[in-house]
Order: structure tokens, then C-alpha cells, then sequence
């Protein structure tokens, strides 16, 4: 299991805002619809969704960015955006987090809702909304998310994030804290369908594999060996980057072609081929590969997960701007 990183907690004010030109946000639970006629006559779904799609188009690895944030800010205190806050103890700069993207897109979302209606709407949020519109753009499916998230005041004081190496056993285990079962995490996992990982996170198993001095033996394929040794070279490179989805068709697009991948032995991170070892999961890593339900179920995996230890009613706050507590 990976390290937990104590980061230190402080207090911080908050400044109630009056706001007299919008409803504000009822108490109670996560709902669709939740900020319908709560800005105006403006939908607050679709300015997301047109900020997103915008940057999207100029970059589409910012799907895979923006999964990864909502997974690293959900799985750590819950989906409250303690991740977006900046600060001597943000938990940006704990080890697992250091190469997460887009921050910057959410901020674009956030500051044009303010322009449009001030103090309403949740960097929380705003990150689900916009990770699922990634999603969408991306081919896996508009899955209806659900809102009325509240923002920390703080960042979390242990940073606990599953690591590439950890075991089938033990991922499930970190899954199951979180509400999640194991057909959802095999789903969730499924995200890896998009985006990279830098060589460092699985050099190992190309060349010293638990200090055995050979490659990981599940990597069967000696071509494929050979073309990640070339990616990978064993005395540098590390910050060198390798899609997560060998399928190179497939690499941008959220389907089920990573299970495709991982269950013929092409998998990255050592995590990514146990899935498709383990007897505890690889059943359902073959009926993922070959169903046509992958953007349905995916979807309602994401919804589970984002409804993990949410701040609604009179807790927390809305922020003004997502790096900052008001």
C-alpha cells in the first residue's frame, strides 16, 4: 500500500456572501437537476459543457486529465475539490498528485459560472460536470450526473491513493472504503482506456521485476517487450510516457478496448494485467472486454464514486474561486 503523507491542517475563515439576484442552493442530497432555475435563465450544465468541449477540442488528453483529478479528489476525503486548494498544505504537492492536469480548465468553468451567476454553483461540482462531459466527448456516453456538492474548507490531512504496484487483494480493499464493489472498481479502472503513465511508474517490469533481474513474465510477448523496452530505455527516460491503452485506435476513446488490452496480456501498470490475472477479477475483466454495455456501466460506476462522502446542506461552502477557501 502506498505511503500516507500527513499534510497539516489549518483553519480558515469563510465570508457568507448575500445574493440576492439567485436562488441559492437548496439542503439535502446529491440530485439530477440540482441547479435547474438556480441561474437565472441560463442552464448551468450547458456553460459547463461548452467550456469543456471548447478546451477539449484544443486538447484532447485533458480527458484522461480531468478522470484522474476527480478519481485523486474523490478517493482522498471524498468529492469536496480539497484537491483544487492551493496552499502550504495542498495536497497538489503530496507524491501521488504532482503530475495531476487540469486545474486550469476547471478554473475556466468556475469563472465563467460566476460571471454568469455568482456563488451558486460547487468547484465539486464543477468537477464532476465536467469529467462527465469529457466522458461524452470522449465516446463513452452521457451518463446523467448528479449535483449539489459543497466545497472543503480545508485540504485532507492524509493523502492514501492507491499506487501502480498495489495488488489485486489490496485494491479492492481501497475500493470497498469508498462504497465501491469490485465489478465497479474493474469499471472504474477502466478509465485507463485514455491517458499515459511515465515510464518510472512500471520500469520495473520490463527489466528487474521484483528483483529477479527479468522482465515480469505475465509481458508473454516478446515484441511487446522489446517495443516497451524501446520507450522505456533502462538508464533513462523515465518522464518518457506510454499509452495505457495499447490498442493505438483506441487511445483517446473511453471504451472497453483497455479490457481488451489487459485480458491478451498488454497491460502497462502491473495493477492493469493483475485485473486480468487475478482469479478474484479476471471473469469479470473477460465480460467487460466483450460486452457492448462498457459507456452505460462505466457511467454508473462514476456516479457511485462521485457520491463518496459529499458535502451538501449548511457544510462546507461554495467557493468563489476554486483555489481558494472565501
Amino acid at each position: 500500500m502506498p505511503a500516507k503523507i500527513p499534510l497539516r491542517l489549518r483553519g480558515l475563515p469563510t465570508i457568507i456572501i448575500l445574493l440576492l439576484s439567485f436562488s441559492p442552493p437548496s439542503f439535502g442530497a446529491l440530485e439530477e437537476g440540482f441547479y435547474k432555475g438556480k441561474c437565472g435563465f441560463r442552464d448551468v450544465e450547458s456553460i459547463v459543457g461548452g467550456v469543456v468541449t471548447a478546451a477539449l477540442k484544443r486538447d484532447r488528453t485533458l480527458v484522461a486529465a480531468l478522470l484522474r483529478l476527480h478519481f485523486h479528489d474523490c478517493f482522498v476525503s471524498g468529492c469536496d475539490a480539497s484537491l483544487l486548494l492551493d496552499g502550504s498544505n495542498s495536497e497538489k504537492d503530496a507524491p501521488p498528485n504532482l503530475t495531476v492536469r487540469g486545474y486550469d480548465l476547471i478554473d475556466a468553468v468556475k469563472s465563467q459560472l460566476e460571471k454568469t451567476c455568482p456563488g451558486i454553483v460547487s468547484c465539486a461540482d464543477i468537477i464532476a460536470m465536467a469529467t462527465r462531459d469529457a466522458v461524452n466527448w470522449a465516446g463513452g456516453g452521457r451518463y446523467r450526473v448528479e449535483t449539489g456538492r459543497r466545497d472543503a474548507l480545508q485540504p485532507a490531512n492524509i493523502i492514501d491513493l492507491p499506487g501502480p504496484s498495489i495488488s489485486v487483494k489490496d485494491s479492492i480493499a481501497v475500493f470497498s472504503k469508498r462504497n465501491l464493489t469490485v465489478t465497479e472498481m474493474v469499471y472504474l479502472l477502466g478509465s485507463h482506456t485514455v491517458g499515459v503513465s511515465h515510464c518510472i511508474f512500471f520500469k520495473d517490469r520490463l527489466y528487474n521485476y521484483k528483483n529477479t533481474g527479468g522482465p515480469d513474465p505475465t509481458i508473454d510477448d516478446q515484441l511487446f517487450l522489446n517495443d516497451l523496452q524501446t520507450q522505456c530505455p533502462e538508464d533513462f527516460g523515465d518522464e518518457n510516457t506510454v499509452f495505457l491503452d495499447q490498442n493505438r485506435m483506441s487511445s483517446f476513446a473511453v471504451d472497453n478496448s483497455f479490457h481488451r488490452q489487459i485480458s491478451r496480456r498488454r497491460g502497462i501498470l502491473e495493477i492493469d494485467q493483475q485485473l486480468a490475472l487475478d482469479p478474484l477479477t479476471k471473469d469479470l475483466v473477460l465480460n467487460v472486454a466483450f460486452r457492448s454495455d462498457f459507456g452505460f456501466k462505466f457511467g454508473q460506476a462514476m456516479i457511485k464514486m462521485g457520491r463518496f462522502q459529499v458535502l451538501t446542506g449548511s457544510a462546507g461552502e461554495i467557493r468563489s474561486t476554486c483555489a481558494a477557501v472565501n
